[in-house]
């Protein structure tokens, strides 16, 4: 009878829990058994590790009772990952390594039939979860995923490329290491778009300056072609860089996902989802529970266009997040909270036909397919989405004469200075202020503290539409670099709260 440990991680939701393979081996009918609550994936390791073993010239024990526990077994297990550490286990058991040699090392890897290492899903959440543990272990990982490990400070990385090459640097006074894999941050990503590529539109433009400098959400209407998407797709260029904790954090998601790219590092993410995407796509779904687009854009943005054509619940579903930050994946068996801490930015047409409002060509909607229409979006949706802006027809002649505008530098240098003093004043952007928190930070003059209160009355905000008004004003105000608020700043922040085209409420 032998048994050997080895350190693993598997994912579970956005951590990367710690699991124990362990291996056993005992005489009997040959057998090879795994238990721990594995999935199919995971039980189908058992025919590539043999593969890999004997294609590498190792011995399988095929005449041994083989035993593998994935440990804690209530934790599912998923992927592949686990090859690697079931191919070193049954090495360690059966004397072919050394399994002292084993303790101070976590793994993860998918096996070719060939002993090829393969990248697996999740290594910077493996990584960052072994810094946060403050455990004396080498993380090791195929070549592919280890550099991607390694942006996290503090840590020994190392990648092999081959079972065999693992095998060699685990004997006893072997003289060939595995190589240790060290880099610096990438330089952050550039992209291609400017604000300055969207001619006219001034008043969107300055809308989008203010969502950017309060951390706002956005809801962009007009008829098709009038550049909403453009100015959608530029938001990221306005906000200011990531610190590194939320770099890091943007990269572990999507390497959870196995979409992390290095290019991406420390661009605010964009997410954009197509319409037909489910309420599970959105918020986060399946067993165990798997994060949703609202998470993939935490720290960047969310894009729904043609934001009426979404199912009604996968756009309800955005309602809590909206206000929390959070988004809570309730299952029979498991239950996962994750971070939905996003910038939303929407797009419509006024109208199914797109062109209500329209001066150079007539809606061809009925007033009831228009409330039809714009009924698809609830009252409770609508009233959490900060500023409503109507992106105008633009004609050939105007497009022609306007002159550059501002470029995304220019603009975000200033939204950068408002988000600084916001941050000294209050310790947050404007858009995560509490609403009990507002009163002592808001300064507001007389003058639009009752302009504010005029308005409230006469257009029948509910208490949320005042508290995001208040926001907005403030944000204007850090925009003009102002200590209080104004009756001119309160004016504008009435003016971006306007409602649908058409729409009553």
């Amino acid at each position: 009878m032998s048994l050997s440990i080895i350190h693993s991680r598997a994912l579970d939701g956005l951590s990367a829990a710690a699991v124990e393979v362990e291996v056993h081996l005992a005489n009997g009918l040959p057998s090879f058994t795994l238990v721990g609550l594995a999935d199919l994936e995971v039980k189908e390791s058992r025919e590539r590790v043999r593969a890999a073993l004997q294609s590498s010239g190792l011995e399988f024990p095929a005449n041994k009772r083989i035993t593998v526990n994935l440990s804690p077994a209530d934790l599912p297990k998923e992927g592949a990952r686990f090859d690697l550490p079931i191919a070193l286990g049954l090495l360690a058991a059966s004397g072919q390594i050394d399994a002292e040699m084993l303790t101070n090392i976590e793994c993860a890897g998918e096996l070719g039939l060939s002993g090829e290492l393969r990248p697996v899903k999740g290594a910077l959440a493996m990584a960052l979860a072994l810094r946060a543990a403050k455990l004396e272990r080498e993380l090791v990982l195929p070549r592919g995923c280890a550099e991607e490990a390694a942006l996290v400070q503090g840590l020994v990385v190392r990648e092999a490329a081959h079972l065999l090459d693992l095998v060699n640097a685990l004997q006893p006074g072997s003289e060939a290491p595995l190589p240790r894999v060290q880099r610096d941050p990438p330089p952050r990503g550039e992209t291609p778009l400017d604000l300055r590529d969207i001619k006219g539109q001034s008043g969107p433009k300055r809308a989008l300056e203010i969502a950017a400098a309060g951390g706002l959400s956005i809801l962009l209407v007009g008829p098709p072609g009038t550049g909403k998407s453009m100015l959608a797709q530029r938001l990221p260029t306005l906000l200011p860089p990531l610190s590194e904790s939320e770099a890091l954090e943007s990269a572990a998601l999507l390497s959870a996902n196995g979409q992390f790219r290095p290019s991406m590092w420390a661009q605010r993410a964009f997410r954009a989802p197509h319409h037909s995407a489910s309420a599970a796509a959105m918020i986060g779904g399946g067993s165990p529970p798997r994060p949703g687009e609202i998470t993939l854009a935490q720290h960047g943005v969310l894009f729904l266009d043609e934001l009426p054509e979404f199912q009604r619940m996968s756009l309800e579903a955005l309602r809590e997040p909206l206000e929390t930050g959070r988004v809570h994946i309730s299952r029979s068996a498991h239950q996962a909270e994750f971070p939905a801490r996003f910038q939303l930015v929407a797009a419509m047409n006024p109208c199914p036909c797109g062109h209500l409002g329209n001066p150079t060509k007539a809606c061809r909607c009925s007033p009831d397919q228009v409330t039809r229409y714009q009924n698809r979006l609830s009252g409770p949706l609508l009233d959490r989405i900060d500023l409503t802006v109507e992106v105008p027809v633009l004609s050939p002649t105007i497009l022609s004469a306007a002159a550059d505008g501002e470029t995304s530098v220019t603009v975000a240098t200033r939204v950068a200075a408002a988000r600084d003093r916001a941050v000294r004043r209050q310790g947050c952007s404007n858009a995560m202020l509490a609403a009990g928190q507002l009163d002592g930070h808001l300064g507001m003059s007389p003058e639009g503290e009752s302009m504010l209160h005029r308005a409230a009355a006469r257009l029948a905000w509910s208490a949320r539409s005042f508290h995001r008004v208040l926001r907005i004003a403030r944000t204007v105000a850090d925009l003009a670099d102002s200590d209080t608020i104004t009756a001119l700043h309160v004016s504008e922040a009435i003016q971006w709260r306007r409602a649908l085209p058409g729409r009553n409420d």
